[in-house]
């Protein structure tokens, strides 16, 4: 369960790719050493919570207050960006203390930096799309040279959110159970401030806490969820060390019955019937078996054609 070791994107990234921001995206953030899904029912819960996740990142609060505030998203953006790149190694880092007392964790350590590696491309990925996006306010004669710069960053960086947020930075190759787990501690950590300051952001008592609160309680209950199926059906626990909690591999679906290949149609040897076009058997023209008239004919006896008693 130390992940798998390989290119980044396992050969699939073309130059005609680059230009396509979704493609470019899905081959920088969900690259080909993360493991793929070994649950189809753990990979719906996963975009259930991300979805959930997404509302507490973007902050839904924002269009409740009477209109979506462009700036106040790209300094969430900013928030969750800081919190991201704090939190995550923070909580690997407590992980890692509670595996080392099963086991060995240097082998871990492949896995770990791959991580790293997709949270700091992810982190400049958004700091660099919001100070475009904030300097092209500002760009003037500029501003169509940025634009496209600024339009194909902000797909790359949307659908690069999607991708981390299933997989988590790749942690999956790490431990099964530190997605759901990463995603909780985020989405927390993004609520409680807002939580210990009383900032309702002009909502009513009751909407406030329905915003602030709504989304970490639907995400934490999800991965709940997510982390129990893993250890239900497959054995794996999050305070287990990944190498006791490789899981096994899917069960293939059942084979039919083995069945001699139906040879191709042969005609039978022989024709029982003989062949209905050919001649029949001997002579049709020739005489038959012996002389038919010397069959007991009742005037001559022997050859009708031949010399009479006598010699006549």
């Amino acid at each position: 369960m130390a992940g798998s070791q390989g290119s980044w994107t396992g050969g699939s990234l073309t130059a005609r790719d680059l230009l396509k921001p979704k493609h470019a995206a899905r081959a920088a953030f969900h690259p080909a050493w993360i493991p793929e899904s070994i649950d189809p029912a753990v990979e719906q819960l996963k975009k259930i919570r991300l979805i959930a996740g997404t509302i507490a990142a973007v902050g839904v609060y924002t269009f409740v207050e009477g209109g979506f505030a462009f700036d106040e998203m790209l300094e969430n953006m900013l928030t969750a960006s800081v919190v991201l790149l704090f939190i995550t190694p923070l909580t690997v880092g407590v992980m890692l203390l509670v595996w080392k007392r099963h086991g060995d964790i240097r082998a871990l350590k492949p896995p770990l930096f791959n991580s790293l590696k997709l949270l700091l491309l992810f982190v400049g990925s958004i700091v660099l799309t919001v100070v475009l996006l904030q300097s092209t306010t500002a760009a003037g004669l500029f501003l169509l040279l940025l634009a496209p710069l600024v339009i194909w960053l902000a797909v790359f960086v949307g659908r690069g959110a999607w991708h981390v947020g299933a997989n988590f930075f790749g942690t999956a190759g790490v431990h099964r159970c530190l997605p759901p787990l990463l995603a909780t501690v985020t989405t927390w950590l993004m609520a409680l401030p807002d939580l210990l300051t009383g900032d309702l952001h002009g909502l009513s008592l009751g909407m406030g806490v329905l915003f602030i609160l709504g989304a970490p309680l639907t995400v934490t209950g999800i991965a709940l969820m997510e982390m129990r199926r893993l250890d239900q059906h497959y054995g794996i626990r999050l305070a287990a060390h990944p190498a006791t909690q490789a899981p096994p591999v899917p069960p293939m679906p059942p084979m039919p019955p083995h069945t001699p290949p139906t040879p191709p149609y042969v005609p039978p040897q022989g024709n029982p019937y003989g062949n209905p076009y050919g001649p029949p058997a001997g002579n049709p023209y020739g005489p038959p078996n012996g002389n038919p008239y010397n069959q007991g004919h009742p005037y001559h006896h022997g050859n009708p054609y031949g010399p009479g008693p006598g010699g006549r």
